[in-house]
């Protein structure tokens, strides 16, 4: 069983939930901290490496507004290594300000992996140094890995052996603990649910230390605590993941709507059906001047005259992106089978795209993009996302009010929209949802040019972002934000409603002090008694 403190779990629960969110406030003992800390390579005699210099890339992300500098970074060979860190931290009690964050491959928005004077700890160098282990036979094929393990490595990996992870994300060159640590949603997520609903077991370092093996069964408090858990409970080091026989093939697909009604009855058919496509997406676009065109160069038109007289100029159009794995004996077969699924649809029958591709190419189809983006050195600008998943019923309101009104001549990046059955989740993380079963994603996924002062500035984006969530307040459309970020207390306890109370009873038992993820701005580190 894990224990704690009941007199410390009592003062401690007035301290921290009583504690500010001034971030500018530096804690007096700076130079404490740094001294203790370059003491720690001999007393806690590491086998990874305690680094006290050249420190700024882990003050950075891929949200790159937020660049909080910590005290020292640690490059972890082991869990004990990690271990060792927290339970020194915490056992030097409430006089330290020292506070840990797991970074995994940085693509943090809003500094939730950074420790201002703290500890990060680089959980790609622990990746690594981890191998993976497959366990294919039976009826719950998994594959052990280390919670700094990129997406992509386990993709190639599993390959090998024939089978793949079930739940993806759009972009695959993240950690393991990363996502795990918000849920992990995808166009896959409507039929088997988010990463976090694919993890058989998990190895925790809690904030006092302690390395736990939790389960559905075993630990289960912890297990679906730190699953969506934001890091405030533990830092993930491994994970058993949920396998299934991979495909070759895949069959990806886009096609066009102008009616926003017919767009989203179309993918609610498709989600709430057990064998059509197996990946729902979509796209809002505003004013694409040339976009078709733009799809040629990896898509097949089916009637390429008819496309040509489609025009987006001006517009607000809709697109529905879907796909359907196969394997090399389906080929043939495979093209009825879409066709039958496309003739249930009511969809621009101009706009029809299609393209073949192997599964590796189409699940790390983002990477592409990357990759062109940085050799225009447009990757590494400020990247203020808005991530909100909203109820069906409010779906249209909402449309009309940010598509209709507030986003009307062009976008600064791609806005995806696509709606999720959580009847099939498992609602014990705990990740924060609508109350209804069915809700949409809705990400504006925008990037800010640097020394600009128009509609592709940050100020600009970020107003823009303010537009989207009083709307969504004054209109009580009931949102939630995926990947939250809140800067008051009250914000988060309303984010998480009535669920706030076991969230809260949760850090009190696994990181009484407050030692972890302080990025996400939560809870503060506990300083004093008072």
């Amino acid at each position: 069983m894990l224990k704690h403190n009941t007199l410390v779990f009592k003062i401690l629960t007035a301290l921290i939930l009583g504690c500010d969110f001034n971030r500018s406030r530096i804690s007096s003992t700076t130079n404490l901290h740094h001294a203790t800390l370059t003491s720690l390579t001999t007393e806690l005699k590491l086998s990874g490496e305690l680094q006290f210099d050249n420190l700024h890339h882990a003050a950075k992300d891929f949200g790159n507004r937020y660049h909080l500098l910590p005290a020292a970074i640690l490059h972890p060979k082991s869990v004990s290594d990690i271990s060792s860190l927290i339970t020194y931290i915490f056992q030097m009690g409430p006089t330290s300000g020292l506070t840990v964050a797991a970074r995994g491959h940085g693509h943090s928005l809003e500094g939730q992996a950074q420790a201002h004077h703290g500890v990060v700890v680089n959980m790609e160098s622990f990746g690594q140094s981890q191998g993976m282990q497959f366990h294919i036979h039976g009826d719950k094929p998994f594959v052990d890995v280390s919670g700094g393990a990129l997406w992509i490595n386990i993709l190639h990996e599993s390959l090998k052996h024939g089978f793949a992870p079930k739940s993806w994300t759009d972009y695959l060159h993240l950690t393991v603990g990363g996502t795990l640590s918000n849920a992990g949603i995808s166009g896959q997520a409507f039929r088997h649910g988010p990463q976090i609903n694919n993890v058989y077991q998990l190895q925790v370092v809690t904030g006092t230390g302690q390395v736990v093996i939790c389960t559905e069964d075993m630990n289960s408090d912890l297990f679906y605590g730190v699953l969506g858990g934001l890091g405030q409970f533990g830092i993930i080091t491994r994970a058993h993941i949920s396998l299934e026989p991979a495909p070759k093939m895949v069959k990806w697909i886009r096609v066009l709507y102008s009616d926003f009604t017919t767009f989203t009855k179309d993918q609610e058919k498709l989600i709430s059906s057990d064998s059509s496509f197996d990946y729902v997406e979509g796209f809002v676009l505003i004013n694409r001047t040339g976009l078709l065109n733009n799809w040629r160069s990896s898509f097949k038109c089916k009637d390429p005259v008819q496309a040509s007289r489609f025009f987006s100029d001006g517009k607000t159009v809709f697109c529905l992106e879907i796909a359907k794995y196969f394997k090399q004996e389906d080929a043939e077969t495979i093209d009825q089978k879409i066709e039958m699924y496309l003739s249930k649809l009511n969809y621009n029958e101009s706009t029809l795209f299609v393209s073949e591709v192997s599964y590796v190419e189409f699940l790390d189809r983002v990477h592409v993009s990357e990759l062109k983006l940085q050799e225009k050195g447009l990757w590494d600008v400020p990247h203020p996302w808005l991530n909100l998943l909203v109820p069906k019923s409010k779906i249209h309101k909402f449309a009309s009010e940010v598509f209709g009104k507030i986003l009307t001549d062009t976008s600064n990046g791609p806005i995806l929209i696509y709606p999720v059955d959580k009847s099939r989740w498992n609602t014990k993380t705990s990740m924060v949802t609508p109350t209804e079963d069915i809700f949409y994603l809705v990400a504006f996924l925008s990037s800010a040019m640097p020394s600009s002062e128009g509609t592709d500035s940050l100020e600009y984006i970020l107003n823009q972002n303010k537009k989207i969530l009083e709307v969504c307040e004054s209109a009580k459309l009931e949102t939630k934000q995926y990947l939250p970020h809140y800067n008051t207390q009250e914000e988060w306890r309303t984010h998480y409603g009535s669920q706030w109370d076991v969230f809260v009873r949760r850090k009190l038992t696994y990181d009484p002090l407050a030692i972890l993820t302080p990025g996400q701005r939560i809870f503060q580190k506990v300083t004093s008694y008072l």
